[in-house]
């Protein structure tokens, strides 16, 4: 199920504005910037935090020398700015689990948005470990199917480390361990490999539907109004949208 949900994902993504992928490549670089500053340094070799953000990044189709201009500045960056990693639970319309994680550097400004959108569009925002336990951490990366033979990319990926191999029509989801996740996208990237997505995701272990046409557009405009915010980094759910399996 989160394969063929998480392929629809992607591809809803891809269709967005360019103005929305600028917005997609701004929250990438601040996640690339914190990267450098908090998890040791702008060298990816030793700091692994930097590498899968790098990966991130990449298959996000951020150009190399946008990412290595974030890193260089980020380096040298003497600012007084400093952004606080902040994850928010709370449930979406009939109880749908949204797990929004935020980088910030105005932690009441945020926790108000967040709380906004929640309100209006039928949610509520919870306590801390109200929902992540419905979703487990993992490694994903999501390869285009066309012109790859199946036998040869799940053994490629399973001898790289993988944990769990899935094929749809159109893509390979493969799932790793969070802390094999380097190591497994560095192993595919050396065999010629390329990426439609490539992340450390919480995948959900169960799955919410939403019967009515109303309930569900409350939904998609909560998760809307959230991805659309600055400070939010990413949102995890578990709706099963019945237009993602078509």
């Amino acid at each position: 199920m989160s394969g063929h949900s998480k392929w629809n994902n992607i591809k809803r993504k891809k269709e967005k504005t360019d103005g929305a992928k600028a917005k997609v490549f701004t929250k990438i670089g601040r996640e690339l910037a914190v990267a450098v500053k908090e998890g040791g340094g702008p060298d990816p070799n030793a700091n692994s935090k930097l590498k899968d953000c790098i990966a991130k990044a990449k298959a996000a189709n951020v150009p190399n020398e946008n990412i290595e201009r974030i890193i260089k500045k980020a380096a040298g960056d003497g600012s007084d700015t400093k952004y606080e990693s902040i994850t928010y639970e709370g449930y979406g319309p009939n109880g749908v689990a949204v797990i929004v994680e935020a980088l910030t550097d105005n932690r009441n400004r945020t926790a108000g948005d967040i709380r906004h959108y929640f309100d209006k569009f039928g949610g509520n925002l919870g306590t801390t470990g109200c929902v992540s336990f419905l979703f487990e951490q993992k490694g994903v990366i999501v390869i285009e199917r066309e012109g790859l033979e199946e036998d040869k990319v799940m053994e490629d990926c399973l001898e790289a480390g993988a944990s769990d191999f899935q094929a749809d029509e159109d893509v390979f989801e493969i799932d790793t361990e969070p802390s094999d996740f380097s190591g497994v996208l560095e192993d595919l990237s050396k065999k010629g490999y390329e990426f439609v997505s490539a992340e450390v995701e919480m995948v959900p272990s169960t799955y919410t539907k939403l019967e009515d046409e109303e309930t569900a557009a409350k939904m998609q405009r909560l998760l809307d109004a959230l991805e659309d915010n600055d400070d939010v980094q990413n949102v995890w759910h578990n709706w099963e949208n019945p237009d993602e399996e078509e």
